[in-house]
């Protein structure tokens, strides 16, 4: 960890975990920095989640809105309000046609705290690592994410290529009889550890993998000498993350921009 961020110790501390969710998703390509006034994620794919607005902050609505229209314009992508915009902006998107697609609660736990139970007797947790082992990443979580498969190809170029000047990120695989059915990765940045892309195969689910795959990477975290660890959460995965001892300490909402842009 880059010891000029200070690790984090309370989980109700927001403004690290909305940093390390800008530093994730800005890896993709996009702003320079998580810092501007208008953060806006760009991997040119053709995927929601994938492309985006993650902050606003210090700036007109309507001026912003035309400006990340633009970067993203043929693309499909999604505006994220967190507790690190400005207040009003989910007013003023709604105005100007968005609409609201869902929420996520940010969920954190400290990690001192960390109480995992076994993983399954049948489950392999590996690191990452070389060009087979990105392509198993994807494959594993595409069914979760909506990946479809024309997709897989450029998303596994896409994760090859992340930025790695905002933290350190570090992807798992779980494989059952050597096969891929499972992933998470975890970014160590701005004094907290995130967990993102935990998912699992369909075929593969209610084993308690997912659990395993996320507890792992929260081990991970501490081991880097994060406190806190944070993450967002899907309605599937909210009531594990809960049994890791996770909290809710925020929510982040979705809109879509009106159809045409």
């Amino acid at each position: 960890m880059n010891t000029a961020e200070p690790e984090a110790a309370s989980i109700h501390d927001i403004s690290p975990q909305m940093a390390n969710l800008r530093a994730h998703w800005l890896a993709w390509g996009g702003s320079d920095s998580i810092q501007e006034d208008l953060v806006v994620y760009r991997s040119g794919l053709q995927h929601g989640l994938l492309n985006g607005v993650l902050r606003l902050s210090g700036r007109s609505v309507p001026e912003a809105a035309a400006d990340a229209e633009q970067q993203l314009a043929n693309l499909p992508w999604r505006w994220w309000v967190g507790p690190d915009s400005d207040a009003g902006v989910a007013e003023a998107l709604r105005e100007r046609g968005y609409s609201r697609n869902g929420s996520m609660p940010i969920m954190a736990v400290r990690l001192d705290q960390l109480s995992a139970p076994p993983p399954p007797a049948s489950l392999i947790i590996e690191r990452v690592d070389g060009p087979d082992g990105v392509t198993d990443y994807v494959d594993a979580y595409a069914s979760s994410f909506g990946v479809g498969h024309t997709l897989q190809t450029l998303v596994v170029d896409a994760e090859s290529n992340l930025r790695t000047d905002l933290g350190r990120l570090i992807r798992l695989v779980g494989r059952i009889d050597g096969r891929a059915v499972a992933t998470s990765a975890v970014l160590i940045s701005n004094g907290v550890a995130g967990v993102y892309w935990v998912g699992t195969h369909p075929t593969y689910r209610g084993r308690g993998i997912g659990a395993a795959l996320t507890a792992a990477a929260m081990v991970i975290g501490r081991q880097h000498g994060a406190l806190v660890c944070t993450l967002q959460a899907s309605d599937l995965g909210a009531p594990v993350y809960q049994r890791l001892g996770f909290t809710q300490v925020s929510e982040v909402v979705l809109y879509s921009p009106p159809s045409g842009l």
